[in-house]
C-alpha cells in the first residue's frame, strides 16, 4: 500500500471476432503459419481500397452501448500517420475525431464492493502486423495486419493494481459473453497500455505510460513496480526524475524500462480517411444492435445469487468463464437443481478439466448426459460415491452414464433391505450384545456388513434407518 495517492488509467486493445479482417476479405483467425492470412490490401499494394466490415462495426457499437457511451451521428475513420516496419501502409486506419463511443461507464466488483469505471472512449481500428525477432534478423508476419481491434480508453479512475485487474477481467468477460472477441491472452488478443501517476494530494501526478503489456498478470506487476519506483524517487526528493515518459515492461526482471520522454512524442498528423465514406448511424440501427446484446455476466451473477441462492464463491467461479456459465444455464434449462449443478460444476467437473487440460467444449458429459447422473442421485437411486464412479467410467469409456446406472442402482426398497438386515443382525448376536452394552461404534460394523452383502448397492440412508430401528427394538 503506497503512502501516496495512486491514479491509473488504462488503454485496452482487444482483437475482435469476425470471419474477415476489418478492411479486407482476408481471413481473421489465429495461425501459427506466418503470412498465411493476407490480401493485397493488407500489404498496401497499389490500387487497393479498404471496405468496412459491417460485422465489426456492429460489434463495436454493441460494446459502446454496453458501456453506456454516446454514439456518433456518423461513423467515419481517420488516418494515424507514422512509420514502423510492422505498419505496411505507413499509416493506421483508426478513429480519432468521432469514435464509436464516448463518455461511458462500467460497473465492476472487487472484494464484495461495486466500483464505477469511467470510459473516455472506445474506438474501432485495424491492428498492425507483428515482428518476430531473432539473433541476426527480424521477420514480419502480416497475418495480424488489418485484424479488427477495439481500443477502450478509461479515465484515470483506478487507484490500485487490484482495481485495474478487476475492471479488465470484467471487460474480458463481456467480450466473451457477447461474442465480440474470444479475448484470449494466450493468442495475444489483448494488450494494454497502462498510465500510472502518484501524488501527495488529490491532484494528478506526472503520468508515466507503460506500453503494450501483454497479460493481466503483467499489468498487475507493472503497476505495482511503477508505483514503487515513483514513490522511492519522491521519498528521496528526486521529483525531477519522475517525468512524463513512455516505458515498457520487462517480464524477465519484472521492471519497467524507459523508451522515450514526452519531447520524443510522435505527431501522428491525424486526418479523415478519404477512401471510406461516412455512414449514418440511425436510432433504429442502434436499437437493433441493442436487442442482440443478451445476458451479460453481471446480470447472470445477480440471478445466480438472488434466484438460485448460490454462494458468492461458486457464482464467481461459474461466471468467470462463459463456457462455465453456458453449461450451467443449459443444465438448469433441463430442470436440474441449481445448487446440485453448481456443486458438481465448481467441484468435480472443473477439477477434471484442469487435470486433463481440456475445455468444456471437449468435455464428453454434455448437460443432457450429466442429467442422467444427477437425476438418479437426486432420486437417491444411486449414492454420491456411485455417482462419482459412474462419472469417471463414462468419461473414461466415453459411454452414456445410463449404461452404468442400470448395474449400479441403489436398493431403496424397504421390503428388499429388511430381510437382509434382519439376517445379518441375527447372525451376529455377540455384536448386538456389545452394541447394547455401549459400544456404539459397532453400528458402522452392521452398515458395512449390509453394504458387503448388497455389493454396495444398499441405500446408505435407508440402511442406517432400518438398522437403528431394528437395534432399538431389540
Amino acid at each position: 500500500m503506497s503512502k501516496y495517492n495512486v491514479t491509473i488509467g488504462l488503454e485496452m486493445h482487444c482483437e475482435m471476432k469476425s470471419n474477415a479482417k476489418v478492411f479486407s476479405r482476408a481471413k481473421n483467425g489465429f495461425s501459427e503459419l506466418a503470412n498465411s492470412h493476407i490480401s493485397p490490401l493488407d500489404l498496401a499494394l497499389p490500387g487497393t481500397l479498404p471496405v468496412v466490415n459491417k460485422t465489426c462495426v456492429e460489434k463495436a457499437l454493441k460494446m459502446s452501448l454496453i458501456l453506456h457511451c454516446k454514439q456518433p451521428e456518423y461513423l467515419y475513420f481517420d488516418r494515424k500517420n507514422y512509420y514502423y516496419p510492422d505498419l505496411p501502409k505507413g499509416y493506421q486506419i483508426t478513429q480519432m475525431h468521432e469514435p464509436v463511443g464516448t463518455g461511458g461507464y462500467l460497473l465492476y466488483d472487487l472484494d464484495n464492493k461495486t466500483y464505477k469505471a469511467l470510459i473516455h472512449d472506445i474506438h474501432l481500428e485495424e491492428d498492425s502486423a507483428s515482428l518476430d525477432h531473432y539473433s541476426d534478423c527480424s521477420l514480419i508476419d502480416y497475418n495480424r495486419a488489418g485484424i479488427p481491434l477495439l481500443e477502450l480508453v478509461t479515465e484515470p479512475c483506478f487507484h490500485s493494481a487490484e482495481e485495474a485487474i478487476a475492471f479488465l477481467e470484467e471487460v474480458k468477460r463481456i467480450y466473451q459473453y457477447t461474442d465480440i472477441s474470444d479475448a484470449d491472452t494466450k493468442k495475444g488478443q489483448i494488450r494494454c497500455d497502462v498510465n500510472v501517476s502518484i501524488s501527495s494530494d488529490d491532484t494528478l501526478g506526472t503520468k508515466v505510460e507503460i506500453k503494450n503489456v501483454n497479460s493481466f498478470s503483467n499489468v498487475y506487476e507493472a503497476i505495482n513496480y511503477e508505483v514503487k519506483r515513483q514513490s522511492e524517487l519522491k521519498d528521496q526528493n528526486r521529483y525531477d526524475e519522475v517525468e512524463q515518459e513512455t516505458r515498457r515492461f520487462d517480464e524477465e526482471t519484472g521492471t519497467t524500462i524507459r523508451m522515450r520522454s514526452k519531447v520524443d512524442a510522435i505527431d501522428y498528423k491525424y486526418f479523415v480517411e478519404p477512401n471510406i465514406p461516412k455512414y449514418k448511424i440511425t436510432k433504429e440501427y442502434l436499437e437493433k444492435i441493442k436487442n442482440t446484446i443478451g445476458s451479460l455476466p453481471r446480470e447472470r451473477k445477480e440471478k445466480y445469487l438472488n434466484e438460485y441462492n448460490l454462494s458468492l464463491y461458486d457464482t464467481n467461479i461459474i461466471i468467470k468463464e462463459k463456457e462455465y456459465s453456458d453449461y450451467f444455464e443449459e443444465c438448469i434449462s433441463l430442470g436440474l437443481n441449481p445448487k446440485m449443478v453448481s456443486n458438481w460444476l465448481t467441484g468435480v467437473i472443473i477439477a477434471y478439466l484442469n487435470k486433463e487440460l481440456i475445455s468444456l467444449k471437449e468435455f464428453y458429459l454434455k448437460p443432457i448426459l450429466l442429467k442422467q447422473i444427477l437425476t438418479n442421485l437426486d432420486n437417491k437411486t444411486i449414492s454420491i460415491k456411485q455417482a462419482k464412479e459412474i462419472f469417471n467410467k463414462s468419461l473414461e469409456n466415453r459411454e452414456e452414464p445410463n449404461i452404468y446406472i442400470k448395474d449400479t442402482k441403489q436398493i431403496s426398497d424397504i421390503d428388499t433391505l429388511r430381510p437382509i438386515i434382519e439376517k445379518i443382525i441375527n447372525n451376529n448376536p455377540n455384536q448386538v450384545k456389545l452394541y447394547h452394552e455401549g459400544k456404539s461404534n459397532l453400528f458402522d460394523y452392521f452398515v458395512g456388513q449390509v453394504m458387503k452383502e448388497t455389493k454396495g448397492k444398499a441405500s446408505p440412508t435407508l440402511t442406517k434407518e432400518l438398522i437403528s430401528e431394528y437395534l432399538g427394538s431389540k
